[in-house]
């Protein structure tokens, strides 16, 4: 299965992933590029900000379609 398959599983199942998700998860390392080839393909994907330990990153929510 193709990393994009798999984030949209994920993302199916779960309603949100995040960075290191993707990473620990699939071996991502470029879930913004996947998740903008996801939303190329007509799936609804928001971003939200997300901050932990002093830290910010993306999380990167499935709306309903």
């Amino acid at each position: 299965m193709s990393q994009e398959k798999d984030i949209l599983g994920y993302l199916q199942r779960n309603g949100s992933i995040s960075p290191l998700e993707a990473l620990e998860q699939f071996g991502c390392f470029r879930l913004a590029a996947r998740i903008n080839d996801l939303r190329a393909k007509k799936h609804n994907i928001k971003t939200y900000i997300a901050n932990e330990n002093g830290k910010q990153f993306a999380v990167y929510r499935l709306e309903n379609q």
